[in-house]
């Protein structure tokens, strides 16, 4: 059952304490709060709960806010709970109206919140609260005479002129990653083990439903199973032909052990009394042993579709070709970036060609701000002849020399100019990089396929609610130091590393 919250927010000023008090409104988490739009989209995600049935389900702001906390903090879901409980600043954020000292929910909550909360909807509250972020930048530029020329957030809300066409402005920056999942690197033989030991568990349970007509419990040889798992699994260097004899030897228990599934079934037993991961589990195993039986049969070392973990069959080899990982376990996705903000635009468990994924991330942009872009700056992978052709039809320039012969003289004009585009390239792999050391994209500890990319895309999510509290921090800092010429020089040093949108603030308040 789902209730409706009040369409009036809660106010800092409202927040009831039990002793005297009130909450600062220049707190992050304050600031936070303002900036997401927790009622526009309360309809969608109650659309699923029954209204009349079942115990009341938290609202929409607790769910959202609770995993932006967890993911905020890099905390486990219990500490997130502990840290709700301790903190007024987090009972506020998720829209409680007066401080608790106990509990808002139980620390499984999470995991439903992240059943209910889609991927798809944390995306469209990104893209929303991105606006927002934009129209209030562009509200305060507005007031200034002069009007710069590459600013977006200048260009988002004005009006064009009657009968012209908006024309071409900001820059793209488009690629591709990958997030790898929670699992452990994986082998043939460590992986027909997990299987094989699977396999006994089920021949255990069926064998409880019948062991009163059945004589004898069928010989499964785990020990000797082990053994021979654990003689070659111990070795530092094993050959090839070890390696594939202990191989044979897994795959010969593990078809042994389904056909005395196969016989404990036919004896009586029900598969109904499984719960629905056990049943998952059998399938997977069996799946399983028939890749392996083929990889081993035909001495291949990849198959489609091939899983490589028991716990989360959905997970795929990605090969990236990166130094270091040529291979990450995990999901792949692509995201655009413009003015600091991110986007996530496609993520697949399977492993996918980026290049295609160019014009809808340009179209998205277009939808998202009325114009196409300038420029699109990307890698190599990205400069097909049909996407050249597709950004030359729309004045896009692609970033990157042209195909063809290169010239024998290059002007400094167009060296200045790739080596800008390189620059500007540079800053979503800084964002992957901050996505993957600062928060948890580094590893996607959620165990399901949907969970995991609601995980992944609350990540970006909260990658940009931090982006723009860094910039709001460099103006109190420019405000500060304003009145201050002996630290002058700092100024000018921090002017340097600064990105272009903090550069620009930097110049206009100092």
């Amino acid at each position: 059952m789902y209730r409706k919250q009040g369409q009036n927010p809660i106010s800092p000023e409202n927040f009831e304490f039990p002793f005297s008090g009130k909450l600062s409104s220049d707190n992050r988490w304050v600031v936070l709060a303002s900036l997401i739009p927790w009622a526009e989209f309360e309809d969608e995600y109650s659309d699923e709960l029954s209204i009349e049935m079942g115990a009341p389900a938290k609202p929409f702001r607790m769910a959202l806010g609770a995993l932006i906390i967890k993911e905020k903090l890099g905390i486990s879901d219990r500490e997130t709970v502990e840290q709700i409980k301790d903190n007024p600043y987090l009972q506020y954020f998720i829209g409680m109206s007066s401080y608790s000292n106990e509990n808002p929910f139980d620390s499984s909550m999470l995991v439903h919140f992240r059943e209910r909360i889609s991927a798809d909807l944390v995306n469209k509250v990104n893209q929303k609260m991105v606006k927002k972020m934009l129209e209030a930048t562009s509200s305060q530029e507005s007031e200034k005479k002069t009007e710069d020329a590459y600013g977006l957030a200048n260009a988002v809300l004005s009006p064009e002129k009657e009968g012209s066409s908006p024309k071409n402005r900001g820059k793209l920056i488009l690629d591709a990653t990958c997030a790898p999942g929670d699992i452990s690197y994986p082998t043939d033989l460590n992986l027909l083990n997990q299987a094989r030991k699977q396999t006994e568990r089920i021949i255990d349970l069926l064998y409880e439903q019948i062991k009163r007509t059945l004589e004898k419990k069928p010989r499964t040889y785990r020990e000797i199973a082990r053994k021979d798992y654990l003689e070659v699994a111990k070795k530092r260097r094993v050959s090839q032909k070890d390696r594939r004899k202990a191989i044979r030897k897994q795959l010969q228990y593990l078809k042994r052990n389904l056909s005395y599934i196969d016989q404990l079934i036919l004896a009586g037993a029900f598969l109904e009394n499984f719960t629905n991961r056990q049943y998952k589990m059998l399938l997977v195993v069996a799946e399983v042993y028939r890749q392996q039986l083929w990889l081993y049969e035909n001495k291949k070392q990849s198959i489609d579709d091939r899983i490589v973990s028991l716990n989360q069959p959905h997970i795929r080899p990605i090969i990236r070709g990166k130094a270091g990982k040529p291979v990450e376990f995990g999901a792949k996705l692509s995201a655009s970036c413009f003015e600091g903000y991110v986007f996530l635009d496609h993520i697949s468990w399977d492993n996918f060609n980026e290049s295609g994924d160019l014009k809808s991330q340009v179209e998205a942009f277009k939808n998202f701000t009325d114009y196409y872009p300038e420029s699109v700056h990307v890698d190599k992978i990205y400069r097909t002849r049909e996407n050249r052709a597709w950004c030359k039809e729309r004045g896009i320039r692609i970033s990157g020399s042209p195909l063809g012969r290169p010239p024998a003289n290059v002007s400094k004009e167009k060296k200045k100019q790739a080596l800008s585009d390189e620059r500007i390239r540079n800053s979503i792999e800084g964002k992957f990089g901050q996505a993957k050391r600062r928060f948890s994209l580094g590893r996607v500890m959620a165990k399901l396929s949907h969970t995991s990319q609601t995980a992944i895309a609350i990540t970006f999510l909260v990658m940009n609610l931090s982006t723009h509290l860094s910039w709001v921090f460099c103006a109190f800092l420019c405000l500060f130091f304003k009145n201050r010429p002996f630290l002058e020089i700092g100024i000018i040093e921090r002017y340097a590393f600064a990105s272009y949108r903090q550069q620009k603030l930097i110049f206009d308040l100092a």
